[in-house]
């Protein structure tokens, strides 16, 4: 091959190679190593994200499946009016609720305070300061204890021929001796 003539000279130095896509293969290595994790936390990243985009947009389109503008005007007023005497009576219940529980309360203060009122007349008097209704089980406790009847069908605790150190009788029950060391008290 002659160079003086303008012809082509071609390379020689070694045989002529396909360039294919080793080189990539080097540059997204590096890229890997250097930056892998980043690269990690950011795919998984964008994946929450599309499923939380992809979850809003399914329950939008669930919820209203007809635009709001294209409701009838009148079925709005029908269904607004209805909420609000649904509101009405609920907030009636409540309050017909809150004066009850207020007149029960009223009223178990007029009791107690009714009861300390006694109870401090009773202390003028000297007698006792308890309410009625333990003295009331107090004289109950009197009449009953007074038909006292002695009692005939008593079974005996242990048969005669019980021995504690026997070893029959007792059922499950049996003498143990006590822990050997010394004693716990002071």
């Amino acid at each position: 091959m002659e160079a003086q003539d303008g012809a082509r000279v071609l390379n020689e130095d070694g045989p002529p190679q396909n360039q294919d896509l080793s080189f990539l293969l080097q540059s997204v290595t590096s890229f890997l190593s250097e930056y892998g994790w980043y690269a990690a936390f950011t795919c998984v990243g964008v994946y929450m994200l599309l499923q939380h985009l992809r979850k809003n947009r399914s329950t939008d389109s669930q919820s209203s499946p007809v635009s709001t503008s294209s409701q009838d005007p009148d079925s709005v007023v029908r269904r607004q009016a209805a909420l609000e005497v649904s509101r009405r009576r609920m907030q009636e219940e409540q309050d017909a609720r809150a004066a009850e529980f207020r007149d029960r309360q009223q009223r178990l203060e007029e009791d107690k305070r009714r009861q300390k009122i006694e109870m401090w007349e009773s202390m003028k008097e000297g007698k006792s300061y308890k309410g009625k209704a333990q003295v009331a089980q107090s004289t109950e406790e009197a009449t009953s204890s007074s038909s006292l009847r002695p009692k005939t069908d008593k079974k005996p605790l242990r048969n005669s021929g019980y021995s504690p150190l026997s070893g029959d009788g007792g059922g499950t029950c049996s003498w143990r001796p006590g822990r050997r060391g010394p004693s716990a008290g002071g």
